[in-house]
């Protein structure tokens, strides 16, 4: 019996370390900032403070979270390590960081949309729907949509049939998270225009259409990320 309680603990410990981490995205904790107690913690999600503790060990072996002692529990990244194969969170500039995977982005994923709208099939398709349509809920509803996003690229990408573009997956995960991250999702409605766009054309097999609408929304976020590099490059007003 107190092997299955343990089970169950565990498996609680697990749902409310996501839901703990998208609390932190949705809230847009910066790197940083201390997050509420467990006290706090505990009464938000409805669980014991001891699921609270594990959940937030969770989030400390995935690089998330640190415990300051007699100072609290801080943000050190946004993007967890198994997030992060290659390890990019420790170079400090993010935003540099974030136009080099959007110029990485841009030579991969249009061609992998290209391949994704000659292989894809109706299940492929309808998943494909799906997500898009759980991206721009998101969006309108004003909740954070990083996970959903992620999980689009990853389907796009999936559609593709190609063992290679699945060893991609996990560098074009990281480059979505790391955009959304930086840019603070202000391509909202460009964001549900272009998914949409890349979809239908899948849907339709129009391989350059797909391989177009993806250029489009590669475009569209490279673009964002060098206005706020210029923005961030201008001197403060006197």
């Amino acid at each position: 019996m107190s092997e299955l309680s343990n089970i169950k603990s565990t498996l609680l410990a697990e749902q409310v370390q996501e839901q703990l981490y998208q609390y932190i995205l949705d809230n847009h904790y910066e790197i940083g900032t201390k997050i509420p107690n467990e006290f706090e913690l505990a009464r938000y999600f409805g669980v014991g403070r001891s699921t609270i503790r594990e959940a937030v060990k969770l989030l400390i072996s995935k690089g998330v979270l640190e415990v300051r002692r007699g100072s609290g529990t801080y943000v050190i990244s946004t993007t967890p390590a198994d997030l992060d194969p290659l390890g990019l969170q420790k170079i400090e500039d993010k935003m540099a960081l974030a136009l080099d995977l959007v110029n990485v982005r841009i030579m991969l994923e249009p061609g992998i949309a290209e391949m994704a709208a000659l292989n894809a099939t109706p299940e492929d398709i309808k998943k494909l729907r799906d997500l898009c349509d759980q991206v721009e809920i998101r969006i309108k509803n004003g909740s954070s949509y990083i996970k959903e996003d992620i999980a689009f690229h990853t389907c796009v990408a999936e559609c593709a049939k190609n063992k290679v573009v699945e060893q991609l997956i996990p560098i074009i995960d990281t480059a979505v998270l790391m955009f959304v991250n930086v840019t603070h999702t202000r391509l909202k409605e460009e964001t549900i225009m272009t998914h949409r766009a890349v979809v239908d054309a899948i849907a339709d097999h129009d391989s350059i259409g797909a391989r177009s609408a993806m250029m489009m929304h590669m475009t569209f976020n490279r673009n964002m990320i060098r206005k706020l590099m210029k923005e961030k490059a201008q001197p403060p007003l006197a």
